[in-house]
């Protein structure tokens, strides 16, 4: 299972076929991440993109606990030198604590463990 980041996302919106058979696969996106995903689609696009978005991986979306985000913090602040955000923090954070692989394309997190990088 993978819990996908907005960077991926991003990608399966704008129709990249790298990235869109991960739609084919198990997956699942948290709150926080579709919040994310929906605003940056809300800058780019339009309200009605965002909103079709939304209603096409609603299925897949997760509550993160409040400790998930506490751990985020602490985790973000550990690594506070890498300039994380906090998004990418709870999504990475959910999926240890989920035994999920976290599937991102942003560099800081190439080299953390528990990661699938695609670019």
């Amino acid at each position: 299972m993978k819990c996908l980041d907005t960077y991926p996302l991003i990608e399966i919106a704008i129709g990249n076929e790298k990235f869109t058979s991960l739609l084919n696969e198990d997956f699942v996106i948290t709150d926080i991440t579709i919040s994310e995903f929906y605003y940056v689609l809300l800058q780019r696009y339009n309200e009605q993109t965002a909103d079709f978005w939304y209603r096409k991986l609603e299925p897949y979306c997760v509550i993160v606990p409040r400790e998930t985000l506490i751990k985020a913090v602490k985790f973000r602040h550990e690594n506070k030198k890498r300039d994380l955000a906090f998004f990418d923090c709870v999504g990475y954070i959910f999926a240890i604590e989920n035994n999920y692989k976290f599937l991102t394309g942003d560099n800081e997190f190439e080299d953390f463990e528990n990661v699938i990088y695609l670019k």
